[in-house]
């Protein structure tokens, strides 16, 4: 399924409030929770702190893609945050987040989780992508940029 399919106006924060990484991750696993009913940002938050002691989703270039597994989910869930100032997260390259891709699979999923995973990542790392991202008003405009990208459209 492509991202695009997958976010929705109430699945898009424009402005993070958080300043920590474990602040942003709480404000995602809110919003999670929030589209998952019987899912607490708690247990989210959990899964979310788990993967990332395994290694930072800070991938580089602004960007982060927290995700893991929840038990009993039926479907993905894409949650994407952006912060204007950017946050302190362990990326890889040591510089802020500004972009933020929760994704939350079934346990039993992998494939479909993988592909969605690899496709972020090469769009989000297009510089054309972010700044479209960044200038964006909207939810909308938000979501414009992602269907374009998958489509394989030029960003203008």
């Amino acid at each position: 399924m492509p991202l695009s399919g997958l976010l929705a106006e109430g699945r898009i924060v424009l402005a993070l409030q958080g300043q920590t990484k474990e602040a942003v991750l709480a404000e995602l696993a809110a919003v999670a929770a929030g589209q998952l009913a019987g899912r607490t940002a708690a247990e989210i938050l959990q899964v979310l702190e788990e993967r990332e002691q395994l290694g930072t989703t800070g991938i580089g270039s602004g960007i982060a893609i927290p995700h893991g597994k929840l038990k009993g989910l039926g479907q993905l869930l894409a949650i994407f945050g952006r912060s204007q100032t950017g946050v302190p997260f362990q990326a890889q390259d040591g510089q802020p987040v500004h972009f933020f891709l929760l994704l939350l699979a079934p346990q039993e999923s992998a494939e479909p989780y993988l592909r969605v995973l690899g496709s972020v990542t090469r769009f989000l790392r297009q510089a054309a992508i972010r700044t479209r991202l960044m200038r964006a008003k909207t939810a909308e405009e938000v979501l414009a940029v992602f269907t374009e990208a998958e489509a394989g459209r030029p960003a203008p």
